[in-house]
C-alpha cells in the first residue's frame, strides 16, 4: 500500500538546475550568495549569474557539447557552485569526486563516467595527474592555477560568446555522483535537472527559510547532501552560503559566530563534538536557529544533547533535528520541518525519527521476509517513489533493475517505521553498506582491494559497531596465502594507501576461509556472529 505524504504536492518547474536556482538572485542581484568562511572574499548572486554564463561560454570554447561529463576535484570554495552551474548551464554532466580519493579510485570515476575534462585544484593536481595516467582525459584545468594548465580565469574569460542550451529538465543529466546503492561497487548515479529542480521544491513547505539565512557549508559538495542541501537549496531561495574546505571544529565554529550563520546541515559526527567538546562554549553560536543532521542515523540522545547544550543562553531556540536520504534520491526523502511548518493536524516528529515524507513523495514499508507490504505499526524496507527518484545507474541495467522497480520504486536498503502521524524512524538495514562519517563504504570494493594483496588468498569485510561514533568501522577478515606470516598491521598499512580514509580497516581477523554460500555469496550473517 502506498503511503502518501501529509503535504499537498507542490508544483515542479520545468526548468534547468542553473534556471531555477540562479532565479532567486535576480531580485537580490547585490546580496551575498556566496562567502569564503576562512578569507571572507563574498560572490553575491548577481556576480554568480554572470559567472556561470562565462564558465559555460568557455567550455562550449574548448569544445565541450551537451552531455559530455566534467569531472570536479574538488574542496569546498566559493568557486565551486560557479564551475557546478556553469557545467550544467552548457548542458554538460558534472561528475563530482570525493577529495580524499586516492589515484585508483579517481582513475576509475574518470573511466566510468567517460569524463573529457577533470577540474581540480593546485593542492590535489599529483593524485589528478596521476589518475589520468590510467584513465586519460582531454585536459586538467586547474582553478587555482599551474603550470601548463588552463586556470579558472580561463574559465571566467570574456571572448567567448554565450551559449543557449536546449535543456530537456525530465530526462538530460546535470550530475552524475558515485553511490556504491544497496550493493556492490560504485557506480554512477544518473540524476536529471528535474532530479534536483524537484528536491529543492519539495524541501521548500517544510523549512522557513528567510532572505537573510546563512548555510554553513562544511559537509562536501562532492557528496549530494552537501550539492542539493547546501549548495543549490541555499541559493534557490536566496539565501548565502558561507564555506569551508573541510571541517576543523574550531573554524566552523568561529565562522558561525563571524557570519551570523542561521543554518547547519550537518552529519552526527559533528553533532557530537557540539555535544561535548569545551571550545563550544568559547564561541557566540546564538544566531543558529536550525540543525539539520543527514547523511547517517543520529542517536536521539545526541540530538538532545547538542541541542540543550545550544540552548543555554540563546536569544531563540536552536532545534536538532534530522532527515532521511541517499545519493540515488537526490538525495532528501524525508526531514524534519521546521517549527511552524508541520503538516496539518501533526506536531513536531520525535527526535529519533527522520520527520514526514516530502511532498509529491510517496512510500511503502515492505517486510523483507515476504515481499508484502508490513502490517499497520510493523518495520518494512523503505521504499520511495516521486520525482526526485534517480533515472538509474550509468550503463548498469543489472544494479537498477535491483534498486529501481517497473513501477518506479526505489528500493532504499534501510529498515524503517511510520507511526500515525505519519513520522518514519530509520531502525537498520538490509543492505551491506558500512556507513561512516556520513560516507557509503562498500565491503566490495574493499575485498577487491585487499585480494590484490600477494599474501592474501581471500578476504570479507563487514561493518562493526564503534560505542564512541555510534557508528560502524570496517573490518577484515582475511585469509592469508599459502606460507604467508602477513601481520595484522601490515595489512592495514596496505589498506591505508590504497583506500580514502574513510574506508580504512580499523581491524583485522585472519581465518582459515571465508564462509560463502553454495552460490558464492559471502555470508556476512556468520561473520558478524563472531
Amino acid at each position: 500500500m502506498a503511503l502518501a505524504s501529509p503535504y499537498p504536492d507542490v508544483e515542479i518547474p520545468n526548468l534547468s538546475v542553473p534556471e531555477f536556482v540562479l532565479a532567486a538572485g535576480k531580485e537580490r542581484p547585490d546580496a551575498p550568495a556566496l562567502i569564503d568562511g576562512l578569507k571572507g572574499d563574498v560572490i553575491t548572486h548577481g556576480q554568480l549569474a554572470a559567472y556561470v554564463d562565462r564558465v559555460a561560454a568557455n567550455l562550449h570554447a574548448r569544445g565541450l557539447r551537451k552531455d559530455d561529463v566534467v569531472a570536479v576535484f574538488c574542496p569546498n570554495t566559493p568557486w565551486f557552485p560557479v564551475v557546478f552551474h556553469g557545467i550544467a548551464a552548457a548542458g554538460c554532466v558534472m561528475s563530482p569526486i570525493n577529495s580524499l580519493y586516492t589515484p585508483d579510485e579517481i582513475a576509475f570515476q574518470l573511466k566510468d563516467s567517460g569524463a573529457k575534462v577533470l577540474i581540480t585544484i593546485s593542492l590535489f593536481l599529483d593524485r589528478a595527474k596521476a589518475a589520468a595516467e590510467k584513465s586519460p582525459v582531454d585536459e586538467i584545468v586547474v582553478l587555482d592555477g599551474a603550470e601548463g594548465h588552463a586556470n579558472l580565469f580561463d574559465l571566467l574569460g570574456e571572448d567567448a560568446p554565450s551559449v543557449q542550451v536546449d535543456i530537456d529538465p525530465a530526462n538530460d543529466l546535470v550530475t552524475l555522483p558515485y553511490s556504491s546503492g544497496t550493493t556492490g561497487l560504485p557506480k554512477g548515479v544518473m540524476l536529471t535537472h528535474r532530479n534536483l529542480v524537484a528536491n529543492v521544491a519539495q524541501c521548500r513547505p517544510l523549512i522557513d527559510f528567510g532572505p537573510d539565512e546563512r548555510i554553513i557549508a562544511v559537509l562536501p559538495f562532492f557528496h549530494i547532501y552537501g550539492l542539493t542541501v547546501l549548495m543549490n537549496q541555499g541559493l534557490a531561495w536566496g539565501g548565502a552560503v558561507v564555506t569551508l574546505p573541510r571541517f576543523d571544529l574550531e573554524d566552523f565554529l568561529r565562522t558561525i559566530q563571524d557570519q551570523k550563520i542561521t543554518r547547519a546541515f550537518v552529519a552526527p559526527p559533528i553533532l557530537l563534538a557540539m555535544a561535548k567538546h569545551p571550545l563550544v562554549d568559547e564561541y557566540d553560536l546564538s544566531s543558529l536557529t536550525s540543525i539539520l543532521s543527514g547523511a547517517a542515523p543520529l542517536d536521539e540522545q545526541l540530538a538532545l544533547a547538542a541541542q540543550n547544550r545550544l540552548r543555554k543562553g540563546a536569544d531563540t531556540g536552536v532545534s536538532v533535528a534530522q532527515g532521511y536520504g541517499m545519493t540515488e534520491l537526490s538525495p532528501v526523502s524525508h526531514t524534519t520541518p521546521d517549527i511552524g511548518c508541520e503538516p496539518p493536524g501533526a506536531g513536531q516528529p520525535p527526535k529519533g525519527s527522520v520527520g514526514y515524507a516530502l511532498p509529491n513523495t510517496e512510500c511503502r514499508l515492505i517486510d523483507p521476509g515476504t515481499g508484502q507490504d508490513a502490517a499497520a505499526g510493523e518495520r518494512g524496507e523503505l521504499w520511495v517513489r516521486g520525482p526526485q527518484v534517480m533515472k538509474g545507474y550509468l550503463n548498469n541495467a543489472e544494479a537498477t533493475a535491483h534498486t529501481l522497480d517497473d513501477d518506479g520504486w526505489l528500493h532504499t536498503g534501510d529498515v524503517a517505521i511510520v507511526d500515525e502521524t505519519g513520522a518514519y524512524t530509520v531502525v537498520d538495514r538490509v543492505k551491506e553498506l558500512i556507513k561512516y562519517k556520513g560516507y557509503q563504504v562498500a565491503p566490495a570494493e574493499l575485498e577487491a582491494v585487499l585480494i590484490g594483496h600477494d599474501e592474501i588468498a581471500d578476504a570479507a569485510v563487514i561493518g562493526v559497531p564503534d560505542k564512541e561514533s555510534g557508528e560502524e568501522l570496517p573490518k577484515a577478515f582475511v585469509v592469508r596465502a599459502p606460507g604467508s606470516e602477513l601481520t595484522e598491521e601490515a595489512v592495514m598499512e596496505y589498506m591505508a594507501v590504497k583506500v580514502a580514509p574513510h574506508k580504512k580497516v580499523r581491524f583485522v581477523e585472519f581465518i582459515d576461509a571465508v564462509p560463502k554460500s553454495a552460490a558464492g555469496k559471502i555470508l556476512r550473517k556468520d561473520l558478524k556472529a563472531r
